[in-house]
């Protein structure tokens, strides 16, 4: 917690207390923006959806005072910042006048990673109201899927999501006429640091169906219409709870269709790396009791997948299914 600006709480006699340069009539929310930010996942579940429900019951009457500020942070979400707050953004660490609020609140709540729980919420707000003022705060225009009825010319669109480094779709060039060949069109997609968060959600909320391995930007699943399909690609080392916690339950949350497939040993490029008859193979359990950079350097650092199509199509069939309900 070294990284963070300790806020601290006083109580004093009012001759004591300075006299105010600012006279404030909104509710103030003092937050951090380090720890974790920059990964896209936890910028959503450790800070933008905690700032949803902290500020979202005021309706905008509210004004963040950002400690340990990010100035690129503050950019690339001001989207969803602009539509949670009326106000300017205060640099806490700077900030050298006398600010004065009838309420303050120090630090955000959450509850579990990218979701709202309603019997915790201000106003018993929902994940869904998050995926809402998701897609209100970049305008985008869909809300629903489109929906398959016997003869439909309609394809459903569906965003592949690529990465450039570990975890990336190998022979993603293979599978895409394949995947087209079954009535999808399909779309690629590239979850980069510096990309506009607007212009990536309206290439989203454009698809019926995304899909992607563990880690290559499905946190952007917050965009998609409602009833859309979540594909995740579980990579190979036992990480079926991790990948249902950390998107499979909350893109149900959020009305979302959810499927899961994970890998088999030969979709995996750690089979170039390690002979089968390796613990990375056998024992996963016992390269996770190596610890989590042990683990995840080789499973989630050194891992590829190479998509068995054969293996992987009754998994697209079952998309178009849940694009008939």
């Amino acid at each position: 917690m070294a990284q963070f600006r300790e806020v601290k709480i006083k109580v004093a006699d009012y001759a004591q207390v300075p006299n105010c340069d600012v006279i404030h009539n909104s509710t103030a929310v003092i937050f951090a923006t380090g720890g974790f930010n920059g990964n896209y996942f936890h910028d959503f579940s450790d800070l933008i959806v905690p700032l949803f429900i902290t500020s979202y019951q005021f309706k905008g009457e509210v004004q963040f005072l950002v400690s340990n500020a990010q100035v690129w942070f503050v950019f690339k979400y001001m989207g969803f910042l602009r539509k949670l707050s009326k106000y300017e953004i205060l640099d806490f660490d700077k900030e050298e006048r006398v600010h004065c609020y009838p309420r303050v609140i120090v630090g955000i709540s959450k509850h579990k990673d990218l979701i709202v729980e309603p019997s915790r919420a201000p106003n018993h707000i929902s994940t869904v109201e998050f995926g809402q003022f998701a897609k209100m705060a970049y305008s985008l225009e869909r809300n629903t899927t489109i929906k398959l009825g016997e003869g439909s010319a309609k394809k459903p669109r569906l965003l592949i999501m690529a990465r450039n480094h570990s975890r990336a779709l190998m022979n993603r060039e293979e599978i895409v006429p394949l995947i087209e060949a079954l009535g999808f069109e399909v779309v690629i997609g590239n979850a980069l640091f510096n990309m506009d968060v607007g212009e990536f959600a309206r290439l989203v909320n454009s698809a019926d169906v995304m899909m992607g391995v563990h880690g290559a930007g499905l946190t952007n699943f917050v965009f998609l219409p409602t009833n859309a399909v979540v594909i995740q690609i579980v990579p190979l080392g036992n990480y079926e709870k991790t990948c249902q916690y950390d998107f499979g339950e909350p893109a149900v949350d959020m009305g979302l269709k959810y499927l899961q497939y994970s890998i088999s040993e030969e979709e995996s490029t750690l089979m170039d790396l390690y002979p089968r008859n390796h613990p990375v193979f056998t024992d996963p359990e016992s390269i996770h009791r190596q610890g989590w950079q042990t683990a995840n350097g080789i499973y989630l650092g050194k891992q590829n997948v190479r998509l068995n199509f054969t293996r992987f199509r009754p998994i697209l069939e079952m998309t178009l299914d849940l694009l008939r309900q």
